[in-house]
């Protein structure tokens, strides 16, 4: 065996069941440690959900969608549309509400950071941003081999399995972000948004306009519309997971005050933060159920 194929064999495929008032499901999920900065994880749902209306929120990542059965829809001002058998969502701004299908059904999820999706997709990032779109408008005919590898895959386990190693095929001959916006989208990243995008240019040494074009062509958004992102998702997931003191999150996460936190969480998630706090949201995940 190759050492990529043991590496492969050695990733774990962790499961989980839910059954409450969300609907009955189990859950398969892997987080490959050698694609960490690319990939940020692999899931698959096999169930059906009793709320199918889901509101999702901007998190920094792409995410490519394989339906393994019944599918999908957006769900916009201007009505519901089915997604494409496989398709890809790009770096959103916004919230955005998806329609799950009223009966049982399988969906493979691939959780993709900007580099990764750019190494991916080897296209202009900013055709992707804030759309959902037929992978194979991404990806050509190799969208049909993965649909067609998860299909014919005999188990939940093998589907993440043949999802992860179209993903590594590809990521193994993929082009890379220039090291200068990778290392902008680094410190972003692990400073949750609450950077000075021009301080972090002047150490590039690069000018505002090359920068901004550069990253929104390898990212697929400005470097300020990706750190307001990721500004409030640390906000959200803290909100999520603890209950916090807003003010003090406020000032901590790099905003002016909590009227400004207030402000921006509200343009991006539809919610105010005390709203978020009192709605019904999935477990394990900080989706919001929609009436």
């Amino acid at each position: 065996m190759s050492n990529a194929g043991a590496t492969l064999e050695s990733v774990a495929v962790t499961s989980g069941v839910v059954d409450d008032t969300f609907g009955a499901w189990t859950h398969f999920h892997c987080r490959p440690a050698h694609l960490a900065g690319l990939v940020e994880h692999i899931w698959l749902f096999d169930g059906s959900m009793t709320c199918l209306r889901e509101r999702t929120f901007p998190n920094g990542l792409l995410e490519i969608i394989v339906h393994l059965g019944e599918r999908y829809s957006v769900v916009e001002d201007r009505g519901t549309s089915v997604c494409p058998t496989t398709c890809v969502t790009g770096l959103q701004l916004g919230h955005l509400v998806v329609e799950a299908p009223a009966h049982r059904t399988k969906v493979l999820g691939v959780r993709l950071t900007p580099a990764g999706a750019y190494a991916l997709f080897a296209r202009p990032m900013h055709e992707l941003a804030t759309l959902t779109v037929d992978l194979e408008d991404a990806a050509g005919s190799a969208a049909s081999e993965l649909a067609a590898q998860c299909h014919e895959a005999r188990t939940p386990d093998h589907c993440v399995r043949a999802a992860l190693r179209w993903i590594d095929a590809r990521l193994a001959r993929a082009t890379r972000l220039d090291p200068a916006v990778g290392w902008i989208l680094c410190q972003i990243q692990q400073r949750a948004g609450a950077v000075s995008i021009g301080r972090l240019r002047e150490q590039t040494g690069w000018s505002k306009t090359r920068l901004a074009a550069t990253f929104q062509e390898q990212v697929g958004v400005s470097p300020k519309q990706y750190a307001r992102v990721m500004r409030f998702n640390r906000v959200l997931n803290r909100i999520h997971a603890e209950n916090v003191w807003l003010a003090g999150l406020a000032i901590e996460s790099g905003y002016y005050d909590q009227p400004h936190m207030n402000a921006e969480f509200k343009e991006l998630s539809g919610f105010t933060p005390t709203e978020f706090q009192n709605a019904h949201r999935y477990p394990n995940s900080v989706s919001v159920a929609e009436a």
